[in-house]
């Protein structure tokens, strides 16, 4: 049942032109007023209508894309990719879509107000990038969140993301195969003859971390000699240069021995090669270095960064499809996107 303005302000106590004037912002009201019409409209998650130009359509010409960090190569190729395939003409009235990149920072509570802001808007489609945060009242509050703009007409699309779990929403999901990548740049370095492999992990709390450190893991368990203490062999941190750098700094400390560093992605690849020179290590005669996604600056890095490539571009043109209805959903709703092994020069058997 939609809730409308005079349910809100049934709900505060005040007149419906009081909600309006704190929602509109147009008019002084006193702050005690304001603030408990304010908790009215989250109380009941009151939707306010877009621009008066939207209120006739079911869904705007907005197109909101969710990023963690737009500064970020794997975030900012999704996006310039979505925004490439919605820029044309084919909104309402054969109008040009707009494309709105929110950068969420990494908050679960940015990523909620960014899609509330959304549905305000009518936004005919909401692309979301990037792994999940894995805690179950964010998951929860997130499909729920999800529903309520699939049900007004918004198409949603997960571009890197897993598939929501116990969910009705109608979402078009595109995953990418990070366990399998992770496993395999892992059998590679394993073949190459290494045992002592430190691994340089995400943030614990994501779908994207959990899945690349478990195919690291699921390569060890597999090889003869290669079931060393993963735990002290694994640090976790953000996806930053910096924490590629602390933490290569801080594996070293634990084991002086290491012949390989596998990084969570290229960003820390470059942390960990530069924490590695600092420390007179040389790649890879000493000591062997890789990393994950392939972002464009990994085959200019000396020597050229082995890692797993993603095809963030493509899989962003599908998203942007996807998101105005250009392409059909995938069988099922779900398409995993395969990772490839990408050689170079920074990778060698070990030498000690």
């Amino acid at each position: 049942m939609t809730v409308t303005l005079a349910d809100v302000a049934a709900r505060a106590q005040v007149s419906p032109a009081t909600v309006s004037r704190v929602l509109n912002g147009n008019y002084p009201v006193a702050a005690a007023t304001r603030e408990r019409v304010l908790r009215a409209v989250n109380d009941l998650d009151y939707v306010l209508n877009g621009p008066a130009s939207s209120l006739a359509a079911a869904t705007s010409d907005l197109v909101g894309i969710l990023v963690n960090d737009i500064a970020d190569p794997f975030f900012g190729i999704m996006a310039g990719a979505v925004q490439s395939e919605i820029g044309g003409p084919g909104g309402r009235a054969g109008g040009e879509r707009m494309a709105v990149v929110c950068n969420t920072g990494g908050s679960p509570e940015r990523e909620l107000t960014y899609l509330t802001l959304l549905q305000r808007q009518r936004a005919a489609a909401v692309v979301l990038t990037g792994g999940a945060l894995e805690d179950p009242g964010h998951a929860a509050a997130m499909s729920a969140k999800l529903a309520r703009l699939a049900d007004a007409g918004t198409r949603i699309v997960l571009c890197g993301r897993p598939p929501l779990e116990d969910s009705d929403a109608a979402v078009a999901t595109l995953t990418f195969d990070n366990r399998n990548g992770g496993r395999r740049l892992t059998e590679h370095l394993l073949t190459l003859g290494h045992r002592r492999i430190g691994y340089v992990a995400g943030p614990m709390e994501r779908t994207t971390t959990r899945h690349r450190l478990e195919g690291h893991r699921d390569a060890l368990a597999a090889s003869a000699g290669g079931g060393a203490d993963q735990d002290e062999l694994t640090v976790h941190g953000p996806y930053t240069r910096r924490s590629g750098y602390e933490a290569t700094l801080e594996l070293l400390r634990r084991s002086p021995d290491l012949t390989a560093v596998v990084a969570a992605n290229d960003t820390v690849a470059l942390g960990a090669c530069a924490a590695l020179r600092e420390r007179g290590l040389r790649i890879p005669e000493d000591i062997s270095v890789a990393g994950f996604d392939d972002l464009p600056f990994s085959v200019d890095a000396v020597p050229a960064l082995t890692t797993v490539r993603l095809p963030l571009y493509e899989a962003g043109a599908r998203a942007g499809r996807l998101a105005t209805g250009a392409e059909e959903a995938p069988p099922g709703g779900v398409a995993t996107i395969g990772a490839e092994l990408m050689v170079r020069g920074s990778t060698a058997p070990p030498c000690r």
